[in-house]
């Protein structure tokens, strides 16, 4: 990482629209003025990736700036001090004493002083003794008007949220940099992936779920010992009342609302399915979490487990109660008081869009390098999306300011340098970066991992730990899936599709749908252990909550509004950071927008 005097470079550098690349930083680092490098790239409208030909123009157009300067006739601006006479409006020249001249600032020279005006009773090398006696004369020149510089804007310090009394930093009895990193990955499936991709590969990986997630749904206590669909028909005439309940674990197929607002859908297992329907009621005795379900829906493929009775006719099975997998209430590891340090999330950076917002992640870095509380913070997590890719939708090149996949990922590296050094940054991928889109994707490959430093590149999702504190980060494409199957998900609470995925104990549960699924042999998206932290990000919003024990954070974008969130009527959450304190498990949310 770089120290306070490259993150100073780096800031002025990016705040005229350049992107430094790698190859330049040691020569913007042996400048000794960047602040006229800077004004001269502002002068000539340069922008974009700052490589070393750009950086030659640049250099180039301020040798021609500069040049100008040693010529014995500056540019001068005449004063409020100087005479003005009445003939003046009418086109006459106006005297004028050179003592009150003062050096004009040209917004074509980025506000900089072209040439001082010497005293009258001094020679300059350019000036010969004789000359600087002339300017000491009253002479006439035509009148002239002072402009304003043109100040390249610093970034300033993000407002402090007011309700940190909870983050206390009294609760951090050592900083971060006096912390080694404790990184344990349980689950990465980067150079595991084996599926072809085969029918027998999907035949085997819904066995999988069904088998996993039914293990976790009989380890509470159920009405019944479950049965198959198949022993349940055969006995269907025995489970033809309400004295008499069957329970059954399946997968849920066709899952749909009546126009009488029940819910109608199949259960199936390895062997058998069957037509079920859950009543919609509003009476007291119905059960709450029935109610709750015929409300949002299920989603196809979901697998739970259900309890009650045919119809008389026998091809029908009413759903008097259903279950999910159980979780009571978790009970979060933490990290011991020694290693008392902090996590920090965010997500869908999208740098190379046009919408990227730059200012806001220099004030970032600025508050990584000089609050109290960022000296806290051990880790980084990047949820999916750094950058924003290239051939991702139609049109997509019209909206990008760097067109190049390799010079995203390179000038995103160089984002990152001005991190402090004990900063250790995880990054996971998401659906627009150059991996497969199927999930679980592998992480980038190292081709694309070569300008990165204190960086760890995993797969998305990915289950770790950070000082024994289990995080489970997932990108969050399946949002979308949540928010068409489910009616109370909604892109504007994405934090409600987190809360499915863990009642449900899997990400992504629809094959099919929004979200393009790699049929591994093992359902690797099955929730097998609870998390203590689960961070997702995709759509831009930002919350945090606890769910049943479980730390819930949504992370913020760094990407302002698009013009196809606008067509929705979405607004973004941009440019919060998220905060945890992996021994206490407090949050703290920091805006720079």
């Amino acid at each position: 990482m770089s120290d306070g005097g490259w993150a100073a470079i780096h800031r002025k550098v990016t705040g005229v629209g350049l992107l430094p690349s790698r190859s330049v930083h040691q020569r913007l680092s042996d400048l000794p003025d960047i602040d006229a490098v800077v004004a001269a790239a502002a002068s000539a409208g340069i922008r974009g990736m700052l490589d070393g030909a750009m950086l030659d123009n640049i250099l180039a157009h301020l040798e021609a700036e500069i040049s100008p300067m040693t010529t014995k006739n500056p540019p001068y601006a005449v004063t409020a001090t100087a005479t003005a006479t009445s003939s003046a409006a009418e086109g006459q020249e106006t005297v004028v004493d050179y003592s009150e001249i003062v050096p004009i600032l040209d917004a074509s020279d980025g506000g900089q002083i072209i040439e001082q005006a010497p005293p009258a009773d001094q020679a300059t090398p350019e000036q010969p003794a004789a000359q600087a006696d002339s300017l000491a004369k009253p002479t006439t020149i035509p009148q002239g008007r002072i402009i304003a510089p043109i100040a390249i804007p610093e970034p300033t310090p993000a407002p402090r949220p007011h309700d940190l009394d909870h983050y206390r930093l009294e609760d951090f009895p050592m900083l971060a940099r006096d912390v080694d990193a404790e990184i344990e990955i349980h689950f990465d499936i980067t150079g595991k992936s084996v599926t072809e991709g085969k029918k027998e590969d999907i035949i085997a990986c819904f066995r999988d779920r069904l088998k996993q997630i039914r293990k976790l749904i009989s380890s509470h206590p159920l009405p019944n010992r479950p049965i198959t669909v198949t022993e349940a028909l055969r006995q269907r005439n025995r489970y033809d009342n309400r004295d008499d309940t069957a329970t059954i674990i399946g997968m849920v197929n066709e899952p749909r609302h009546t126009k009488n607002g029940h819910l109608m859908f199949r259960i199936e297992d390895e062997a058998a399915e069957l037509s079920c329907i859950i009543f919609s009621r509003d009476d007291a005795d119905s059960d709450d979490n029935n109610h709750e379900i015929v409300h949002a829906g299920l989603m196809a493929d979901d697998v739970i487990g259900i309890t009650g009775n045919f119809s008389n006719s026998g091809d029908i099975f009413y759903v008097e109660n259903t279950h999910f997998p159980p979780l009571r209430n978790h009970k979060r590891a933490t990290a011991g008081e020694d290693r008392a340090i902090s996590a920090a999330f965010i997500s869908d950076l999208h740098l190379g869009s046009k919408t990227f917002l730059g200012p806001q992640w220099e004030k970032m870095m600025e508050w990584f390098n000089n609050d109290p509380l960022a000296k806290t913070v051990k880790y980084l997590v990047i949820s999916g999306d750094g950058v924003d890719g290239v051939g991702i939708y139609p049109g997509q090149e019209r909206e990008l300011t760097i067109k190049d996949l390799f010079n995203q990922y390179s000038t995103l590296g160089g984002m990152l340098e001005p991190l402090p050094d004990w900063v250790d940054v995880i990054l996971l991928p998401g659906n627009h970066d150059a991996v497969r889109p199927a999930e679980p994707q592998p992480a980038l490959d190292p081709e694309l991992q070569t300008d990165y430093n204190n960086t760890m590149f995993v797969g998305n999702p990915c289950d770790f730990s950070l000082h024994g504190v289990r995080v489970l980060s997932y990108h969050g494409v399946s949002i979308m899936d949540f928010v068409a199957s489910l009616r109370t998900v909604t892109f504007e609470h994405p934090e409600a599709a987190m809360r499915a995925m863990i009642d449900r104990r899997h990400l992504a549960p629809s094959w099919g749908g929004k979200t393009p699924l790699s049929p591994e042999p093992e359902d690797r998206l099955v929730i097998s252990e609870i998390p203590d932290i689960f961070v997702t990000g995709h759509v831009h919003g930002h919350h945090t909550e606890i769910y049943k024990g479980v730390s819930l954070v949504h992370s913020s974008t760094w990407q302002d509004q698009t013009s196809y969130q606008r067509m929705l009527g979405f607004q973004p959450k941009p440019c919060i950071l998220t905060v945890v304190n992996l021994h206490t498990h407090a949050v703290a949310s920091i805006p720079f927008a």
